[in-house]
């Protein structure tokens, strides 16, 4: 049974990663060595599809969401990265476990909203962020912006798996305009489908 965090610790902060490694936007438009991270993780990483998309083909099950805060944030900033500026406020903060339909956790995410805009966009909040876009036909750019290798004591119990683990954040673009910021960290449990990261800091 997949571990979960204790009461006390939600809704009142969000889990983001202490990065031991971090990767800037020049590393992701050109990609890694594979002798630093393996090409599968890269994929999942550093590409521009949709990972709710990809845990679902890489699980044979589909991808569903437990929600687990939703917070009006007003124009505070909530320690995201910088590009939360993009984003107009004020804001609502959303998280959720990404999970398989027979509960293991693969990843979990936090996304920021323009308030006014969030019940346009998120119609059904038990479904993934694509899976709302994708039947509102809603076209997007997803434009990766950040990658790390950190770890989250708070993660680390609800994954059940040690760290380190891997994240990124990106911004979703909609008719050129900044739509919602997302950071994710995913669940080394994904090794048993993507095989080992072959991350070494360094290389």
């Amino acid at each position: 049974m997949t571990p979960t965090l204790s009461s006390t610790a939600l809704p009142i902060a969000w889990y983001a990663l202490d990065p031991l490694w971090q990767a800037d936007e020049t590393a992701i438009q050109q990609g890694l060595p594979h002798t630093q991270l393996a090409p599968a993780w890269q994929m999942l990483l550093l590409g521009d599809g949709s990972p709710t998309r990809h845990l679902q083909l890489l699980t044979g099950e589909p991808t569903e969401v437990d929600v687990i805060d939703m917070s009006a944030i007003g124009m505070d900033l909530d320690a995201a990265p910088a590009l939360i500026e993009k984003v107009p406020g004020p804001r609502t903060r959303r998280q959720v476990w990404l999970r398989t339909g027979s509960g293991q956790r693969l990843a979990y995410a936090t996304s920021w909203w323009e308030s006014s805009h969030v019940d346009d966009y998120l119609q059904n909040r038990t479904l993934p962020v694509w899976a709302s876009l994708a039947r509102l036909r809603t076209e997007l750019y997803r434009d990766v912006r950040g990658v790390y290798y950190g770890n989250s004591s708070d993660l680390a119990l609800a994954f059940g798996e040690p760290g380190a683990f891997w994240g990124r954040h990106y911004l979703f673009w909609h008719r050129g305009q900044p739509l919602t910021l997302i950071y994710e960290v995913f669940s080394p449990y994904l090794q048993r489908y993507l095989g080992p990261t072959a991350f070494k800091i360094g290389n």
